[in-house]
């Protein structure tokens, strides 16, 4: 898996250490082998992690299982979040949202915006437009765009990683807080 680092993502864990995400409930979407996952529930958060990968799942489920940590891991697909109203403290997005298709992004934000409770925390990260130019590489003005009716900006990021299979990539990180939608 050429995104798996092997550890958690270091935004993850500055951001987590820093106390800019809330303990609680967490959802973590697209988890994969669940590192990002397991990190969250060794750090006192109750998570669920959901992933559209059977394969993926079971890696992480041994992962989890080794680490002695209880984490709730189910094949979900991530547009439509079989999740109640207001579940979830934080949802932590790493490589998700680029895969939405872009008829389903109407779908996806105002999801998201559901699951989470007044004031959650989503952490997005996403591929940057640096990448080259493609349908799922975005700039910062279009993460803007589209999340702003949605959520408040805490902190955008511009970062670059170099991935499990070695190769350097660049993304948005953005830390938002939901927003109360009236009207």
């Amino acid at each position: 898996m050429g995104w798996e680092l092997g550890k958690p993502r270091p935004i993850l864990v500055e951001y987590v250490e820093k106390g800019l995400i809330p303990k609680g409930k967490a959802l973590d979407i697209c988890c994969g082998a669940g590192t990002n996952t397991i990190y969250l529930a060794e750090k006192g958060f109750e998570v669920t992690g959901i992933d559209i990968s059977p394969t993926a799942l079971d890696f992480a489920k041994a992962k989890a299982a080794k680490a002695k940590v209880n984490i709730d891991f189910s094949v979900q697909n991530f547009v439509e979040l079989p999740f109640k109203d207001e579940m979830f403290d934080f949802v932590f997005d790493m490589g998700c949202f680029h895969h939405v298709q872009i008829a389903d992004r109407h779908r996806f934000i105002p999801g998201i915006h559901r699951v989470l409770k007044s004031r959650g925390v989503y952490m997005l990260t996403c591929f940057s437009v640096k990448n080259g130019p493609a349908w799922n590489h975005f700039t910062r003005q279009q993460l803007v765009d589209l999340f702003s009716g949605f959520f408040t900006f805490e902190e955008v990021r511009h970062v670059s990683s170099v991935e499990g299979d070695g190769v350097t990539r660049y993304f948005y990180t953005i830390l938002m807080k939901k927003a109360e939608i009236t009207g």
